[in-house]
């Protein structure tokens, strides 16, 4: 790679790092006027309409019934299971909370790629102390919450963030064992489209869409949402992957939380305290040794 793109790359993985956290923030605002299904369905359909329209202004043709069935089954998996169910969790607990316990994914991801996918990494010491670790990181940060687990809408909101990061994960693993022939950008915007009108549904059926509030909080919230989260964020994160080590490109979800957690603190007052810091630094640490054992593996693998 010349010196040129990889400056790119790197520009690409400083807006994913940043950018992304700050859209937990944005979603907090958001479904203070909205249902969270119905902020994320308005935010994947647009931003999937407008990257769809964009590559068939480009020449694309339409991808096989079979590409577009698995682009459906993926973004539902990945965005209205893991994504919607998220920004509707976001609704009863803190964004950086959110965040924190979303930072797992790779956790769980490898749990699954040993199900779901052929194997081409083998569990090692590295690998169980990273799980181990992460997950006491998330007991630590939980410890500081324990009068808020009363609370049946927290402990509500706690049970959407875990089974999005089962969705996210196993949407993640999806992709990898399926490898379509597609364009990144061009199928991401199909998964978005897809999983948009399926929430945008949802949220008909049940009704919830007379009580969504159009203010100006929320017109900002949906459109930072919609440019910076799905169309540049994402945009920056398959350029990212495509350009630099998986090892490196893996640096935004470290950062992610930590965006989070800081703005979470500093706009919306949300609690912050040395345990909770501790443990957020203790669960990422976890997802780094997690990380590092499964791109050891896989390197193992690829060699042998």
């Amino acid at each position: 790679m010349n010196k040129s793109n990889l400056t790119k790359a790197y520009i690409a993985l400083m807006i994913v790092s940043i950018f992304w956290g700050t859209t937990y923030l944005a979603a907090r605002i958001g479904v203070r006027h909205m249902h969270g299904l119905m902020l994320s369905g308005l935010r994947q359909s647009i931003a999937g309409a407008l990257l769809v329209g964009f590559f068939l202004l480009r020449g694309y043709k339409l991808p096989s019934k079979a590409i577009l069935s698995r682009l459906f089954i993926i973004g539902v998996l990945m965005l209205v299971g893991a994504n919607g169910l998220l920004t509707w969790a976001l609704t009863y607990i803190p964004s950086g909370l959110g965040a924190i316990v979303a930072a797992t994914v790779p956790i769980w991801m490898t749990i699954f790629s040993f199900f779901l996918v052929q194997q081409k990494s083998r569990i090692t010491p590295l690998l169980v102390a990273g799980m181990v670790i992460g997950l006491v990181g998330v007991m630590g940060i939980f410890s500081d919450y324990l009068t808020d687990l009363v609370n049946p809408s927290f402990r509500f909101g706690i049970m959407l963030v875990l089974i999005s990061c089962l969705f996210w994960s196993m949407g993640s693993v999806l992709t990898a064992k399926w490898a379509l022939q597609v364009n990144y950008l061009y199928g991401a915007g199909f998964e978005m489209l897809f999983s948009g009108i399926v929430m945008l549904a949802i949220m008909l059926v049940t009704g919830e869409v007379r009580h969504a509030e159009f203010t100006p909080e929320l017109w900002g919230s949906l459109l930072y949402l919609i440019f910076f989260g799905s169309i540049l964020g994402y945009s920056a994160y398959v350029y990212t992957l495509n350009n630099l080590p998986p090892s490196l490109a893996a640096v935004y979800a470290y950062i992610n939380p930590i965006v989070a957690v800081l703005l979470g603190w500093m706009i919306l007052d949300e609690h912050l305290n040395l345990t909770t810091a501790l443990s957020c630094l203790v669960t990422l640490t976890g997802v780094y040794m997690v990380n590092t054992a499964v791109n050891k593996s896989k390197a193992t693998y690829e060699l042998s």
